[in-house]
């Protein structure tokens, strides 16, 4: 029950950071399914998250959808590509030992919080096409987004947000609505590829959907009664993306060089 309880809130607090601050939410899920749900496999970890990040961004492009703020033609290019690179991604992640694997997390979860904190205003193209040119830029990027995406198991839109833009040049509104169908799409093919391998806990996987749903609903509404303040709420959840990075790499080392000494003790 208590475990039951600590995934829902889980899902809760990522949903959320994703509703209030419209992304950088996803990449706790992994450290909270770590240290706070209690999973002891990293690699169940991610297989899990990946599960509950698929599902809750396919939630939300329903609503983005609805708002026609999606650009299908270059989302879906970009989308079959990086799933691709996803299951690529996914592969080389399942073949890293766990302790090294959360290192490279990390420094992801880095990446997030710098990505959060260089976010520019709404600025671009609002009426993008897809055209050959755009495609032959948008393959080799939704590619390389996979593979990161399905190596880390996190939905990736921070990196498939500035991706969208850097190809196509649209507004950044439309690039986080697209960014949706690329992060279901991703998710799913790492879900899949750590699926086949046993390595995702389908009951959590559940719980932490539902909880995401609850926070979503409760982050949108938020951010709408907070506007005027979402650069700074980005910035404190930014500040907080870095403090759980610290954690997260600590605990790595931690582990890393305890298999060293058990290794030692052995040999």
């Amino acid at each position: 029950m208590v475990t039951d309880l600590l995934t829902i809130f889980s899902g809760t607090l990522v949903g959320l950071v994703l509703g209030l601050l419209g992304g950088g939410g996803s990449v706790l899920a992994v450290p909270l399914l770590l240290y706070l749900v209690g999973v002891k496999d990293p690699h169940v970890a991610i297989g899990t998250s990946a599960v509950a990040v698929s599902a809750s961004a396919a939630i939300n492009l329903v609503l983005h959808a609805r708002q026609r703020t999606v650009k299908w033609p270059c989302t879906i290019t970009f989308a079959v590509s990086g799933s691709l690179g996803a299951l690529v991604g996914a592969w080389f992640g399942k073949a890293v030992d766990g302790q090294k694997l959360l290192l490279a997390f990390a420094a992801a979860m880095v990446g997030v919080g710098i990505s959060m904190l260089l976010r520019k205003p709404e600025a671009g193209e609002p009426d993008v096409r897809l055209s050959p040119r755009l495609a032959a830029r948008l393959v080799p990027t939704g590619f390389v987004t996979g593979m990161a995406s399905g190596f880390f198991g996190i939905g990736g839109g921070f990196l498939i947000v500035p991706g969208l833009i850097g190809a196509t040049n649209m507004l950044i509104l439309n690039a986080v609505g697209s960014s949706l169908v690329a992060v279901t799409v991703f998710g799913a093919a790492t879900a899949t590829s750590y699926a086949f391998s046993g390595l995702v806990q389908w009951n959590l996987a559940g719980l932490f959907i539902l909880g995401g749903a609850v926070g979503g609903l409760s982050g949108l509404r938020a951010g709408t009664a907070l506007a005027g303040r979402r650069g700074m709420l980005t910035r404190i959840f930014a500040g907080f993306i870095f403090v759980t990075a610290i954690y997260v790499a600590g605990k790595a080392l931690a582990g890393t060089s305890g298999s060293n000494l058990t290794l030692g003790a052995r040999v």
